[in-house]
């Protein structure tokens, strides 16, 4: 019975060695993260919704018939070396607005502040934030909600020759719930053939290069999702999550996954997305030399 017991203990310090060890490797990681999002993805709709009830969705007008946006993900900020490469970019008359697609700091107060005090005055340059599974991590949702409101919504740019729809979907959690999932298909069925291109970000990203530790779709909701994407002519859906760029198309849409702007990130990018002559265009943008 004695030698039961020690080899109880010692069994379990050996679990305990690598979640110490993470921790220790990774302080900006929240293991709750790991196992559930802190918010639940159908409240996290819910607060989103009503957010959305009393800020309409923007509508963004240039007076050319060519614009582009910038897409970058995962940029993890305590650090803002890459953000601010990023911001100076955005900054440049042929820029329209950027998108930032989640995992944009750690979940900490101290680095949502960080974040907070870089952004740009929205009326001067516009910018679109959308909630990863790091975003969420330390209760990290109240103060996303609370600085930036909703992370389901769409936004629209006018051209003088036609309007393209971008719908920006919460996957921090791994899911998109049931409540968010009804809420897309209505806005696809009834706003998809009144616009000319349909874009859509999400964080967690569709065809994996590699899985990450948490927070991956599940297969069932991808066959859903990939099917509505396919009959509303989705033409672009771009995510982050794995900090590996890819491309992949399925029928007549395009999954593009980006590399991460993060500072510690070697390969850091960022994806200019453009309308040019009425067609859709992406490239990536490197930010450091490969090695």
């Amino acid at each position: 019975m004695a030698n039961k017991i020690k080899y109880f203990k010692a069994r379990h310090l050996l679990l305990l060695f690598p979640v110490l060890f993470f921790f220790n490797c990774y302080p900006d990681a929240d293991f709750t993260g790991f196992i559930r999002s802190t918010d639940r993805v159908n409240v996290r709709f819910e607060q989103s919704d009503e957010w959305n009830k009393n800020h309409p969705f923007k509508n963004l007008v240039v007076n050319t018939s060519d614009y582009q946006i910038l897409v970058a993900a995962d940029s993890h900020i305590g650090g803002v070396k890459n953000f601010n490469l990023l911001l100076d970019e955005a900054r440049k008359p042929e820029n329209t607005a950027f998108v930032l697609v989640g995992d944009i700091v750690t979940g900490k107060k101290e680095d949502y502040l960080v974040f907070k005090n870089q952004l740009p005055d929205f009326a001067k340059f516009p910018y679109f934030l959308l909630t990863g599974n790091h975003d969420i991590y330390f209760d990290g949702w109240k103060l996303f909600y609370d600085y930036f409101g909703s992370s389901t919504y769409y936004f629209t740019i006018q051209t003088p020759a036609a309007k393209d729809i971008f719908i920006c979907l919460d996957t921090g959690g791994g899911t998109l719930g049931d409540k968010q999932l009804a809420w897309l298909k209505n806005i696809l069925s009834t706003e998809r053939d009144n616009h000319r291109h349909c874009f859509v970000f999400t964080h967690v990203n569709f065809f994996r290069n590699r899985h990450t530790g948490s927070t991956n779709l599940l297969v069932p909701e991808i066959n859903v999702l990939l099917d509505l994407f396919v009959q509303h002519r989705v033409n672009m859906v771009i995510t982050g999550h794995d900090h590996i760029p890819f491309v992949h198309v399925f029928g007549n849409t395009t999954y593009i996954t980006l590399a991460a702007l993060a500072d510690f990130d070697r390969n850091a990018s960022y994806l200019k997305l453009g309308i040019n002559e009425g067609k859709t265009g992406y490239e990536f943008i490197s930010l450091q030399p490969i090695k």
